[in-house]
């Protein structure tokens, strides 16, 4: 039963949360300050983040860096803010989603199930154990290219993984939004050339003439063994 931990300083929007969540089957735990919510995942870690940006102690988006120094977990960011910008941030510093108050518990409690199934290993096509210059490791989440480790973010490897599993396809960036495990209508697609840059910087520092990533104008990216 997946545990979702809630980290909201309002006790009426956590209420609603609560009994949206508990409703679908999933086990809750409801904190109002950030700092709590750390130490407790690195204690019991749950299975997602519910995780308001406005909190008392420091703001959600600090909390987030934070938490990504120690756990991939999957987050939601609360908001009474809808700027695209502040999406964009949210999704590059780690989040899964952002939801714009006031908002649908049901609706959320639809994104916490939607999120957590697509964490869910599926099965298909996968890249191949050695792909080139790259070996990929599923299980342990690693990419290995010409034998150096890649040190990537969770977001990182995915959207790595995806393009090196169909060599020469180009992947629009709605498509690897889907890889990434984020809703195409979350308005994060040019978020993509953001991850698409730090990955090209990790590999530049293993092959700095190499660009097995490239660039089509107006459609998306692709992976070319010929330019690893």
């Amino acid at each position: 039963m997946p545990h979702i931990l809630i980290v909201e300083d309002e006790a009426a929007i956590a209420d609603t949360l609560i009994f949206a969540l508990q409703s679908e089957g999933f086990t809750t735990t409801w904190l109002s300050l950030a700092e709590q919510a750390l130490a407790e995942q690195q204690r019991n870690p749950a299975d997602l983040l519910i995780l308001d940006v406005g909190l008392p102690d420091i703001s959600g988006f600090e909390a987030c860096k934070r938490l990504r120094r120690f756990s991939d977990v999957p987050v939601i960011f609360l908001t009474a803010r809808s700027e695209e910008i502040d999406r964009v941030v949210g999704l590059e510093i780690g989040a899964d989603d952002y939801v714009v108050k006031p908002f649908s518990p049901r609706e959320v409690a639809a994104r916490v199930k939607a999120i957590l199934k697509r964490m869910t290993p599926r099965e298909g096509p996968a890249a191949p154990p050695s792909q080139g210059p790259f070996q990929v490791d599923s299980e342990r989440v690693q990419i290995h290219y010409h034998g150096q480790l890649l040190s990537l973010t969770r977001h990182e490897f995915r959207l790595l993984q995806s393009l090196l599993a169909q060599p020469e396809r180009v992947f629009s960036r709605e498509q690897l939004l889907d890889g990434l495990g984020v809703a195409a209508d979350a308005g994060y697609e040019r978020s993509i050339d953001s991850h698409i840059k730090s990955l090209r910087a990790k590999l530049r520092q293993v092959s700095s003439a190499a660009e097995p990533i490239q660039t089509h104008r107006g459609l998306g990216y692709s992976y070319s063994p010929r330019h690893a």
